[in-house]
C-alpha cells in the first residue's frame, strides 16, 4: 500500500534527523572542552552524513545515517597560561565547534524532522479515514 510506504519513508527521515540533532547537541555541549593535558587536542566537532538505502521489502529508497564522523580543520588557540591544558607557550587548543554553525544545523534538522512528522501525521489521518469509510 502506498500509504504504508509514505509512513516508512517519513519514519526513516525522522530517525536520521534525530541522530543529527543528537550530534549537534553533543557538539554544543563540548564547545568549551579542552584537552586533558598540555598541548593535547580538544574535542573535535562531529558530523553526520546521510545516504539513500534501498529497502528491498518495500521496493523504495529511504534515507539513513551513513556515518557519524569528525570534521577536519584546525583548532583555534587562546592564550591562557594558567590553564591545565596550556602548552609550553601558554596557548590552549579549543574545539573546532562554531556555535552559529551548530545552531543553523540544529534548525535545519528540526525543520526536516517537523516536515517528516507532518507527512506521518497526514498519512496516518488518511489511513484512519480510509478505515472508517470501510466500516
Amino acid at each position: 500500500m502506498d500509504l504504508d510506504r509514505a509512513l516508512r519513508i517519513s519514519a526513516a527521515g525522522m530517525a536520521a534527523q534525530s541522530t543529527r540533532l543528537r550530534v549537534v547537541a553533543e557538539n554544543l555541549a563540548n564547545r568549551d572542552s579542552t584537552g586533558e593535558g598540555p598541548g593535547a587536542d580538544p574535542y573535535r566537532r562531529r558530523t553526520v552524513s546521510f545516504a539513500n538505502r534501498l529497502d528491498r521489502a518495500l521496493g523504495l529508497e529511504t534515507v539513513s545515517v551513513n556515518r557519524v564522523g569528525t570534521a577536519p580543520g584546525e583548532f583555534l588557540t587562546r592564550y591562557d597560561p594558567g590553564h591545565p591544558a596550556a602548552d609550553a607557550n601558554g596557548y590552549v587548543k579549543t574545539p573546532n565547534v562554531d556555535s552559529l554553525v551548530e545552531m543553523m544545523d540544529m534548525r535545519e534538522a528540526q525543520r526536516s524532522y517537523s516536515a517528516n512528522l507532518s507527512v506521518l501525521e497526514t498519512t496516518r489521518a488518511m489511513l484512519t479515514r480510509a478505515i472508517e469509510a470501510l466500516r
